[in-house]
């Protein structure tokens, strides 16, 4: 880190992100339809496996999550750039809602049958990709450049708290109220967040001054498009060269094998010792949000992206190969660290970085790599983890990711290897509060460009 860079982290205050009011009410109602979310797969998967025993269906919950990503991500990036991020937004949620209510009714007539789950999972893997862009241009339009990457990272947090809470939220739903009543009330749980949406001025595009009404209907070519806008940036490619190759042959495809690890470290149990192996990877993310957020030792780089990537494949990697509970627990939470490090970095290097025109096609396409090819990481991890057993295919997967991490890093030594400048605190970078000021004298203070 340069004098300058260091000077600039010491000036930035922890957890900056919190510092915009509007932020602060956003993290806080998107934790709660995040939690919402994670409340319908607990009890909606309890309840398929009750009532069909398909693995098969299993495994297409888990497709159906992922693949409206990889196919769908720069159609929705099209729609960020050319509308209201907000009614984009709020379009996700009534999806996801439309998805719990007819999982309830369903469940409570008793009328659930096979061809309803599909299209049911169907609808909530719609749902994630048609708000993804929208929410983080949304993000961009709140806190500007200086605080991205904060912000960035406290989503990804927000996403991490929701999975911890959600067990025990949706558990506690069905213990109370059953299934069916419990995702019946889940619906109610995701109202706040899109009325708080019609309350707040941002639409996605307020610091880049209306360039969205200039833009051309959305067409599902728009990848080749988008890949030539961005080719000539060496920085951007990488970022997506990384979220693809992590996202294809690691992804989180060693979550639906812990099963197995259990039984391997000596217990076949659904007991504390499994839950806690589910939970520490969520529970390192948690971790290293509040290590960086509170010490500011990270800046967005390609090149630290790219070694935090390689660390966080060479701590998976010797995830399999643990002696034990403790030494298990203890690289899924380093890996936990490592993981919401380099994805929040590259997140935040592929919108700062991107034209403002196709921010949101930009966003899609980094989507399609770094959320979409995780339905790929089913084939590296799962099928082939069936013929080679899941501890080598998991160690193997990870080396892929470990080597391609020090190609990238290669590649990267060159002229732009430094930190990347964050928006300058210009007239139009102030973005309106609904409280009715700005923060226009915060970031003039804060915003520094790095040498």
């Amino acid at each position: 880190m340069t004098a300058s860079s260091a000077r600039a982290a010491a000036a930035a205050p922890r957890f900056a992100a919190l510092h915009v009011p509007d932020y602060r009410r956003y993290f806080a109602w998107s934790l709660i339809a995040m939690t919402a979310d994670n409340i319908e797969h607990v009890i909606s998967y309890w309840v398929i496996f009750q009532v069909f025993h398909s693995p098969a269906l299993a495994g297409f919950a888990v497709i159906s999550h992922w693949v409206p990503f990889l196919l769908f991500s720069v159609y929705a990036g099209a729609l960020a750039d050319r509308h209201d991020c907000r009614k984009l937004i709020q379009v996700g949620q009534i999806l996801f809602m439309v998805a719990s209510l007819s999982w309830g009714l369903l469940f409570l007539t008793g009328a659930l049958r096979m061809w309803h789950a599909v299209v049911i999972l169907l609808i909530h893997g719609a749902a994630g990709v048609t708000g993804a862009p929208a929410t983080q241009l949304i993000i961009h339009d709140m806190v500007g450049g200086a605080d991205l990457q904060s912000a960035i990272r406290l989503n990804a947090t927000a996403r991490y708290l929701a999975i911890l809470l959600g067990p025990a939220v949706g558990g506690g739903l069905m213990l109370l109220l059953g299934p069916a009543w419990g995702l019946l009330t889940n619906v109610i749980i995701y109202l706040p967040f899109s009325l708080f949406l019609w309350r707040i001025p941002y639409t996605g595009h307020l610091r880049d001054a209306g360039h969205a009404r200039a833009m051309p209907r959305p067409r599902f070519r728009d990848m080749l498009r988008v890949l030539g806008e961005v080719r000539g940036d060496r920085r951007i490619t990488m970022m997506i060269l990384l979220g693809g190759i992590t996202s294809f042959f690691v992804g989180n495809a060693f979550q639906a094998q812990m099963p197995e690890f259990a039984h391997h470290l000596g217990t076949d149990e659904a007991g504390g010792w499994y839950s806690l192996l589910l939970a520490a990877n969520a529970a390192g993310a948690v971790l290293g949000t509040v290590l960086l957020e509170s010490t500011n030792l990270l800046r967005p780089s390609p090149r630290a992206a790219i070694a935090c990537a390689g660390i966080w494949a060479l701590a998976i990697g010797l995830f399999p190969a643990a002696p034990g509970y403790t030494s298990a627990l203890a690289l899924l939470v380093v890996a936990g660290i490592f993981n919401l490090a380099f994805s929040s970095m590259a997140q935040t290097l592929v919108q700062l970085l991107a034209p403002a025109r196709v921010r949101g096609r930009v966003v899609g396409l980094f989507n399609t790599a770094a959320l979409g090819l995780r339905a790929g990481s089913g084939l590296t991890v799962g099928v082939l983890g069936a013929l080679i057993g899941v501890q080598r295919s998991l160690m193997l997967s990870s080396a892929v990711v470990v080597a391609s991490s020090l190609v990238l890093l290669t590649w990267q030594l060159g002229p732009t290897t430094g930190p990347v400048d964050t928006e300058p605190a210009t007239s139009r970078d102030v973005a309106p509060s609904s409280d009715g000021g700005s923060d226009a004298t915060r970031e003039a203070a804060r915003v520094r460009p790095v040498r």
